[in-house]
């Protein structure tokens, strides 16, 4: 892959979508950030702002995965404004799965250590980035960001939302991984590239291609004997308006919940 800047196309492969890409700055970095979007307005320019804030470029590349907006978000010279190194557009089936895993796929090719995931919605503290990047320097190779341990905070959460995570999904993803997580929807998390090039892991595969990524990696890492940890993180939810999610209540949750017993049997496992 060339290093430089640049633009192009990248033809579907094995586990990877067909994706554009536009490299606005070279790699600078040991650790990315990527974070996927699809259609989120003025909420990511928020977030990037605050990233700009907080100087988080000067930890990690900040590369965006772009499932394909058409809401003008993705407008060239406010990222290269905002300080994104990188803009990514899947051109191919699937949704945060398939987002992820063009992402996940470029930060290999590109040398990095380890990556971390953030959604692109401007609820989370994208401030603490630098306290996932010491982690993995620490030698951590899955890094969970909670909001629900002590010094984290859960702002505005819906109470819905709130007993599905600490009553049902923190439990059963705890069980599966054999270590105790308290906050597993939270896609705000760091993976090392040990952990992520391990032939036992294998997540550039067609299987994920919404949110069973999410939870596979949440559990694999631990299952496998790697070092995991959780830190504590903000996330804030609007005081009015629609709650921002890609999650439908009823078809969305559905969906999880199948995820979720999936992953429990081991079916994202690679060979079972």
């Amino acid at each position: 892959m060339n290093q430089g800047t640049g633009s192009g196309i990248y033809e579907k492969q094995e586990g990877v979508p067909r994706f554009f890409y536009k490299e606005f700055r070279e790699k600078g970095k040991d650790y990315v950030l990527l974070i996927p979007v699809i259609n989120e307005g003025k909420r990511i320019h928020k977030e990037l702002a605050r990233a700009a804030k907080y100087k988080v470029s000067d930890y990690a590349d900040i590369v965006i995965c772009d499932g394909g907006s058409g809401d003008g978000s993705m407008e060239e010279g406010i990222l290269r404004r905002l300080g994104v190194n990188t803009l990514l557009t899947k051109d191919d089936e699937g949704r945060q799965g398939a987002q992820l895993r063009m992402g996940i796929w470029w930060a290999l090719q590109r040398g990095y250590k380890g990556l971390l995931t953030i959604d692109g919605n401007n609820k989370d503290s994208i401030e603490d980035v630098p306290r996932f990047i010491q982690k993995l320097e620490e030698g951590y190779d899955f890094v969970q960001g909670s909001r629900f341990i002590k010094g984290g905070r859960a702002i505005r959460t819906p109470l819905l939302r709130l007993l599905s995570v600490r009553l049902l999904h923190a439990p059963v993803i705890s069980w599966t991984a054999g270590y105790h997580f308290t906050d597993t929807t939270n896609a705000y998390r760091a993976y090392s590239r040990r952990y992520l090039t391990d032939e036992r892991v294998q997540p550039l595969r067609e299987i994920f291609q919404t949110y069973e990524l999410l939870a596979y990696l949440s559990v694999r890492a631990a299952q496998l004997r790697y070092k995991v940890c959780e830190i504590p993180v903000s996330r804030v939810y609007p005081k009015r308006g629609k709650t921002p999610t890609k999650i439908r209540f009823w078809k969305g949750n559905v969906e999880l919940l199948k995820i979720l017993f999936r992953n429990l049997r081991g079916v994202y496992v690679p060979g079972d």
